[in-house]
């Protein structure tokens, strides 16, 4: 059926199967996990090629996440990178390849009273595979984290207002703003040989927002978080171009055409839009000037 001649001959650049969900067995600094993870499988399909084999997408990843159990992988992108592979292998008619995928994660933190939580997070993985000689393969590794932003704009406002009223306000002091929830998004390529960690992409994407959020407050712990947000408050700008300088200073080993991607969005609390910044550059680009 999926080799018949068809009427329309076009290519079409992204043909697969979505949100493909399994275990997968991760290994990260001496201790082992297991995610549920959802994957998106592509690849082309030429204009002689009625249909693609979807079955054989389905059967690539099972014998790949079976295999993690048996012998945990290093990262979620290296299970996408495998199957970025194997897809290859087995559509002849292909030229590439793409691989997503997403899983659930947590991470022990500190609150603002010392309280240790398990917190959620997602990992985002991405690898694709070119048909050239030799087939080259990329990979990506990111994080959606979810945090605060406390508005600078309105904080100003209020000052000026209350500074007419009752006099002058000393700087340290932060005033009143609105707040908003922030999904951030930070995703970084990485090459072979380099390890880019996911804890690492947390703690960069945490420290640019202006507060982390956690499942469990207590009242003095939600005066604290909402004390140090409004000592931070941040334009989704600022959220962009903090994490930006983050990754610049911390990945100094990667090579200078490693892809980043940071975008972020904020659900604003007193407007019915939201608020979104985003960047996307090389690592090269980065180190520069800033332009």
């Amino acid at each position: 059926m999926q080799n018949r001649k068809i009427r329309h001959s076009f290519k079409l650049t992204k043909v697969g199967v979505k949100d493909v969900r399994k275990p997968v067995r991760i290994r990260r600094a001496g201790k082992s996990l297991t995610l549920t993870a959802a994957f998106d499988i592509f690849v082309d399909l030429p204009a002689s090629q009625k249909g693609s084999h979807l079955s054989r997408n389905l059967e690539i990843v099972a014998e790949i996440v079976n295999e993690s159990v048996r012998s945990p992988m290093p990262g979620l992108e290296f299970a996408a990178e495998k199957i970025a592979v194997e897809l290859l292998n087995r559509h002849s008619y292909a030229t590439q390849s793409e691989v997503w995928a997403r899983a659930e994660y947590f991470l022990e933190r500190t609150g603002p009273g010392g309280r240790k939580s398990l917190e959620p997070y997602e990992l985002v993985a991405k690898a694709w595979a070119l048909r050239n000689k030799p087939m080259s393969v990329c990979k990506a590794i990111g994080v959606k984290v979810v945090g605060m932003t406390a508005c600078p704009c309105a904080m100003e406002t209020i000052r000026g207002n209350l500074e007419a009223e009752y006099g002058k306000i000393p700087v340290r002091l932060p005033t009143i703003t609105h707040n908003q929830r922030n999904i951030t998004s930070l995703m970084v390529d990485a090459p072979p040989g380099k390890d880019v960690d996911a804890d690492e992409l947390i703690d960069i994407v945490e420290s640019s927002v202006s507060s982390p959020t956690f499942e469990i407050l207590k009242r003095p712990e939600e005066g604290m978080l909402v004390k140090h947000a409004h000592e931070n408050p941040r334009f989704v700008e600022d959220v962009v171009r903090e994490v930006l300088a983050k990754v610049v200073d911390r990945f100094t080993a990667l090579p200078a055409e490693v892809k980043v991607s940071v975008r972020s969005e904020s659900e604003e609390s007193i407007h019915k839009h939201n608020a979104f910044a985003e960047r996307v550059t090389t690592l090269e680009e980065l180190r520069r000037k800033p332009s």
